[in-house]
């Protein structure tokens, strides 16, 4: 049979290539599914990082726990840059955090922002750090709802609620809230409140008198928060790190162990990708969600 030197040189080029291509593929997917590790040293720090509008706390206090538990993990330290959010998820992720406080040291580096919310979050570490210019504070809770009784009387259109209770149908699109609605809604926005209040108080170490005094939804800048003892030094990441290490006497450097990510195959890249873009677009157009739902943002 005669050889084609042409051919057997490109099947030979191709199967290279596709062994290439397997290694790489191979060395991705490790990556993907083992924590990611900036040296090879002994002291440990898990790093949890909180960014972007609070709506869940289930991936981020898993994380939480399993660092906790972890016994090759000296601290915890947690990044965060976040507006604030919903308040349920918010008061479980520092729930966790200060589950996790009582086995090791928890600090926490706040970014560009860390508002309401989110400090609400940084007050469940032993001690935090920013940046001169973060945004912080804004101690304070809101509800809000869009009202639509006028744009109604405009089409000829009336909303009809058949309920169980006077206060059912609190919200409703269709109607103006009433004087009662309101108050009854302030009521359950002022205990709230309180909530958020006892938390700094708690984590800070001040009177509840002292941060009550803050909590009229004021932001801070960094610099400004470590004035009035709401933040405990200045600094980047890297200086909370550095300070962490000098807390508990490490010398040299430390490996900064980050949760495991979450492997994707492309569709479900493709699909995860294409609905974070729908939900920026939705908060753009609908900065202030008003769907009744209580926040710290």
């Amino acid at each position: 049979m005669k050889r084609h030197p042409v051919l057997w040189g490109f099947l030979i080029v191709s199967v290279v290539a596709a062994f290439f291509f397997l290694v790489v593929m191979a060395a991705f997917s490790l990556m993907e599914h083992h924590s990611v590790d900036v040296t090879l040293l002994n002291d440990s720090f898990g790093v949890v990082e909180i960014t972007g509008a609070i709506e869940t706390g289930e991936y981020v206090n898993k994380t939480i726990r399993e660092f906790a538990a972890d016994d090759s993990l000296r601290a915890i330290l947690v990044r965060i840059d976040s507006p604030g959010g919903v308040v349920g998820p918010t008061q479980e992720i520092y729930t966790e955090l200060r589950k996790a406080a009582k086995k090791k040291p928890v600090w926490a580096s706040l970014g560009s922002t860390a508002a309401s919310g989110a400090f609400y979050i940084a007050c469940a570490a032993d001690h935090v750090v920013a940046n001169p210019g973060t945004l912080t504070g804004s101690i304070g809770v809101l509800m809000e709802f869009i009202t639509g009784e006028r744009a109604f009387d405009k089409l000829g259109l009336r909303s009809q609620v058949v309920k169980s209770g006077k206060y059912k149908s609190t919200g409703n699109i269709g109607r103006t809230l009433s004087d009662d609605e309101q108050k009854m809604l302030q009521t359950t926005v002022d205990d709230v409140h309180r909530q958020f209040i006892e938390a700094v108080a708690a984590g800070r170490k001040k009177p509840f008198a002292e941060i009550a005094a803050l909590a009229d939804g004021r932001i801070f800048t960094g610099a400004q928060a470590q004035k009035i003892g709401l933040v405990d030094e200045l600094g980047d990441f890297y200086d909370a790190v550095d300070q962490l290490k000098k807390a508990l006497k490490i010398s040299g450097k430390v490996k900064l162990v980050y949760p495991e990510k979450k492997h994707l195959s492309f569709l479900d890249y493709l699909i995860e990708n294409v609905a974070t873009k729908v939900k920026q677009a939705l908060v753009e157009e609908y900065p202030t969600m008003p769907f009744g739902r209580l926040y710290f943002r």
